[in-house]
């Protein structure tokens, strides 16, 4: 019969990373390579692409960074469901919670790595304009709606520094691990104030439903998960058999 409790604090403690710290930088290394190599070098090695890309109605490193953007937000949010549900008993029923915690840290890596191609690959658009500069240091850039853009660079940090966190559990303590993963509420929510003060498409149907709709999922599950903690819905006592 399956182990319905929860993981506990001291279980999760133990979970090694779901990836290698090398496998990591390589991916994030081929994530900023690719983005660089559309953006820079392929226009200039291609010059009918260059035409097709930098002519008139040149749009495609706009869709690009602007698809990159909801993929990396709809992982962030799943990322982070998968996380408020780890100690409780639906993650140990399905699918398991060890899997669900691997699960929650390489959803983590992955949408960090779209929200790099995000920021990245507006190296190539034009019209934006933006440079080395304007894609690293947040609020550096004095075009398009510098305050917005500037927390979701602050916000691309922070999801940074607690997905790395995962590699450094050991060397920080397990208490400070957990201090620093209380950071996702502020990555979460720069994501979102990000998405709908400065994204094109946030009038939209589909992107207001994806943001009522995950941000209205994650405050369930973060109330549902202090009301288990603060024993409001205590689990029934266990008989013997």
């Amino acid at each position: 019969m399956a182990n319905t409790e929860p993981l506990t604090n001291h279980e999760i403690d133990e979970l090694p990373p779901v990836m290698t710290l090398t496998a990591l930088l390589t991916l994030m290394f081929a994530v900023i390579s690719g983005a660089l190599l559309a953006a820079v070098v392929l226009p200039a090695w291609l010059p009918g692409l260059a035409a097709s890309l930098f002519g008139a109605e040149q749009k495609a490193f706009w869709y690009l960074s602007r698809g990159s953007a909801f993929v990396a937000f709809a992982i962030l949010w799943l990322s982070m469901a998968l996380g408020l549900t780890i100690t409780n008993k639906m993650a140990r029923v399905w699918p398991g919670g060890p899997t669900a915690f691997d699960l929650h840290q390489f959803t983590s890596l992955l949408g960090l790595a779209f929200a790099l191609f995000h920021a990245f690959i507006l190296l190539g658009d034009q019209y934006i304009g933006y440079g080395v500069a304007q894609v690293l240091l947040p609020f550096s850039s004095d075009g398009y709606r510098p305050m917005w853009v500037g927390l979701g660079q602050v916000g691309l940090y922070l999801w940074g520094l607690v997905a790395l966190s995962f590699y450094v559990k050991g060397v920080i303590g397990t208490q400070r691990w957990r201090f620093l993963h209380y950071f996702s509420f502020f990555v979460f929510l720069l994501a979102l104030l990000h998405g709908i003060t400065s994204g094109t498409d946030s009038g939209s149907l589909a992107a207001t439903v994806l943001y009522w709709w995950a941000g209205g999922s994650l405050l369930f599950l973060t109330i549902f998960r202090l009301l288990v903690r603060a024993r409001i819905f205590k689990p029934k006592a266990q008989t013997a058999a």
